[in-house]
């Protein structure tokens, strides 16, 4: 089954709007069949490795990290598939949650006579799957809020001035999330200040752009920024102007596109931004912004998963905090960080921990 994760792993940004899964084929102690589930090739993973498998699949063992699904969509359901082929044992990594079709692909196989084990959460990491478990249940993604601050939680020495903090290992990590996230999503402000391009620089594979998403209230992206230079129908900017405007016009002629969202308080209404990302397939949003909209989105409950770099320095007194939010309204009701776990990005090192559990007590929902 680890092995199977690490093929699931092996379809990051090529999976969505589906999730990644991973499978392997084991007849007599050697692996006979291995794959991973890439959408524009339509096969799920367990296809890919019965085709590799081949005749050898009958009477062999098949590891895979989510339930095989019992209905068809884009492709026939692999149930019938695994009991065609012959399988006769099936560990599956983790359940269905969707309640209409949850555990119904593994009852099918054992009316089969397939021996299944069933092995939730003991094996698959939950992060491989948490963007399509909030997305599939909700239609709205899964929010990631990365930030990097000082050991005293600041960002920066002062408001509209970048501030260099973290080291090149925990820049190559951000890189990662970006790579695994499908938008990434700013403030107008933090574009005034930083000027980034935010885009994903693995090099790895994705079958789609990486959207860069842009609260901009009052429409002052500039038109010589990184972002709208470089826009190819990948950046769309989220304002309360009409999309009639001057400037609005001049962006969609730029390549960026602009939608015009209500809101309150001379602001976007960042629950209508999520919504509308949903509808657009994005599973899941990495949230890269500065005090004003990370307090925001704290204070809304809207974060799901916090991932904070913490540079070894300390700022002292008049920086800007990581999240501006007043502290007598938010502390007595700020809920704890889950399952917070940390890693070392030398020098730095990085806390991450969850808001909501995403999954309850199953697993992820398969889209065909």
């Amino acid at each position: 089954m680890r092995l199977a994760c690490e093929l699931a792993r092996d379809s990051m940004a090529l999976a969505h709007p589906n999730p990644r899964v991973g499978a392997i084929i084991v007849r007599d102690g050697k692996k006979i069949g291995e794959g991973f589930h890439v959408y524009d090739k339509l096969d799920h993973a367990e296809i890919v490795a019965l085709k590799q498998a081949g005749p050898k699949a009958r009477g062999a063992t098949l590891y895979v990290t989510l339930e095989p699904c019992c209905t068809t969509g884009r492709t026939g359901p692999c149930t019938k598939a695994i009991i065609a082929a012959g399988i006769k044992r099936v560990f599956v990594g983790m359940e269905d949650p969707n309640p209409h079709v949850s555990g119904r692909g593994i009852k099918e196989l054992k009316r089969a006579g397939i021996r299944v084990e069933a092995s939730w959460y003991k094996t698959v990491p939950k992060w491989l799957n948490e963007d399509f478990a909030k997305w599939i249940r909700t239609g709205r993604p899964f929010v990631t809020l990365k930030s990097a601050m000082t050991l005293d939680g600041q960002i920066a020495l002062q408001p509209g001035r970048r501030t260099s903090l973290t080291g090149s290992v925990s820049q190559g990590h951000v890189q990662r999330l970006r790579h695994a996230a499908d938008a990434v999503l700013t403030g107008i402000g933090t574009v005034l200040a930083d000027d980034p391009l935010l885009t994903d620089r693995t090099g790895e594979p994705r079958r789609r752009r990486l959207l860069r998403a842009v609260l901009d209230s009052r429409l002052r992206l500039p038109l010589k920024s990184k972002l709208v230079k470089s826009a190819e129908g990948d950046v769309v900017v989220f304002t309360r102007r009409a999309p009639d405007s001057q400037k609005a016009r001049t962006l969609r002629e730029a390549g960026v596109e602009v939608i015009q969202v209500s809101g309150r308080k001379g602001r976007v209404d960042l629950n209508k931004v999520l919504s509308e990302l949903g509808r657009r397939q994005i599973l899941g949003v990495l949230l890269e912004a500065g005090a004003e909209l990370n307090g925001a989105a704290l204070e809304a409950g809207l974060v799901d998963k916090m991932v904070l770099f913490y540079a070894p320095k300390i700022m002292g007194t008049g920086g800007v905090p990581f999240a501006r939010i007043p502290a007598a309204k938010w502390f007595a009701k700020s809920p704890p960080l889950r399952n917070p776990h940390m890693l070392f990005s030398h020098p730095d090192f990085l806390i991450e921990g969850y808001f909501h559990d995403v999954y309850g007590h199953h697993g992820t929902r398969r889209k065909h």
